[in-house]
């Protein structure tokens, strides 16, 4: 998706500088009648080298940037671009509809599915209307609603994840934020149908985890999934949020960090710039990787769908076992 004031990301004003001396350059060829494409083309073969080679050594805080990058596609732009006749549902039919977790019904690659995903705003009074895209209790209330429906049914669930965390609020402590999300996960982990999950924007926390577990985990390659914000990791750690970029390099956010860490199971690509230059091409790749998935698991018996499932995230992570008169032995040297 083009666009003539998209934002600059930092570590790409180098890029950006000599695009402009690029296009000045020809604007004056133009004015004056001239040739210039002998000067014009190795300065574009030296764009072309300077994007690939930065865009090759990516840290994990510059992904960060390009993850929230203000054009980055949203649940409902990849829900338009991917599911057929979507009917949106709405209402948790206990408090409120919560407009950060959007839901409904439709059909991808003539599939019908349940698609329940984190929706945040393109500008401030979406973003106002849309609560940043954190959920308040109501919002995993209507996720889990929506689930028991596809369970009913038998329509496997499709999860966009795109938030910072669900809403820290007072209002959400007093709904029982804690007790929803944990219902959601109990919930999730026994649901009689196949789930996909997608990271398609910013996983955070919790408010992640409330529509997070499922057969199979997707990740955009420019996504981020952590346990915390990078700035609230910096605060807690160094009493410093200028210090996000070091909490995202510790916390190993990214999509490659979390495919070698087993959280994850597949990276889907985007442009070479992220999936803001190019919706349909990331909406594309992003719509092959799960309809590949959901053709497999649709195949497969729910008991042993559930017996997958549990296995998944009980394996995630390295633990080791150490016994009591070892550690006691140990601090009894140090002392």
């Amino acid at each position: 998706m083009a666009d003539e004031h998209i934002q600059v990301l930092e570590f790409e004003k180098p890029i950006a500088e000599l695009k402009k001396k690029i296009e000045e350059l020809k604007s004056s060829a133009r004015d004056k009648n001239l040739n210039v494409d002998a000067e014009v083309k190795p300065l574009e073969e030296k764009v072309a080298k300077m994007r690939e080679d930065i865009y090759k050594n990516l840290n994990s805080w510059q992904i960060v940037q390009i993850m929230r990058h203000a054009k980055r596609p949203k649940t409902l732009d990849y829900v338009g671009l991917m599911i057929d006749d979507f009917q949106e549902l709405h209402g948790d039919r206990a408090f409120a509809d919560d407009k950060a977790m959007v839901g409904g019904i439709g059909k991808i690659d003539g599939i019908s599915v349940m698609i329940i995903g984190l929706q945040k705003g393109k500008d401030t009074k979406e973003n106002l209307m849309r609560n940043f895209g954190m959920s308040q209790p109501e919002g995993y209330r209507k996720a889990l609603r929506l689930m028991k429906y596809a369970e009913k049914f038998n329509l496997p669930v499709l999860t966009f994840i795109d938030t910072s965390g669900a809403y820290p609020g007072i209002e959400g402590e007093e709904r029982g934020v804690a007790e929803a999300i944990a219902r959601n996960l109990m919930e999730m982990s026994r649901l009689k149908v196949p789930i996909i999950v997608s990271v398609i924007g910013e996983g955070g926390s919790g408010g992640a985890l409330g529509v997070g577990v499922g057969d199979r985990v997707l990740m955009l390659k420019y996504a981020t999934y952590s346990v915390i914000s990078f700035e609230g990791c910096a605060s807690i750690l160094w009493k410093d949020a200028t210090k996000a970029p070091e909490a995202a390099r510790i916390l190993k956010p990214t999509a490659k960090d979390l495919f070698e860490l087993r959280v994850i199971d597949e990276i889907i690509d985007e442009p070479l710039e992220g999936a803001h230059k190019d919706y349909e091409y990331t909406a594309k790749i992003l719509k092959e990787a799960i309809v590949k998935n959901l053709k497999v698991l649709v195949k497969i018996p729910v008991e042993k769908l559930l017996a997958g499932r549990y296995e998944k995230f009980r394996n995630m992570g390295i633990y080791s076992r150490v016994e009591a008169y070892a550690v006691a032995r140990e601090e009894a040297d140090n002392a």
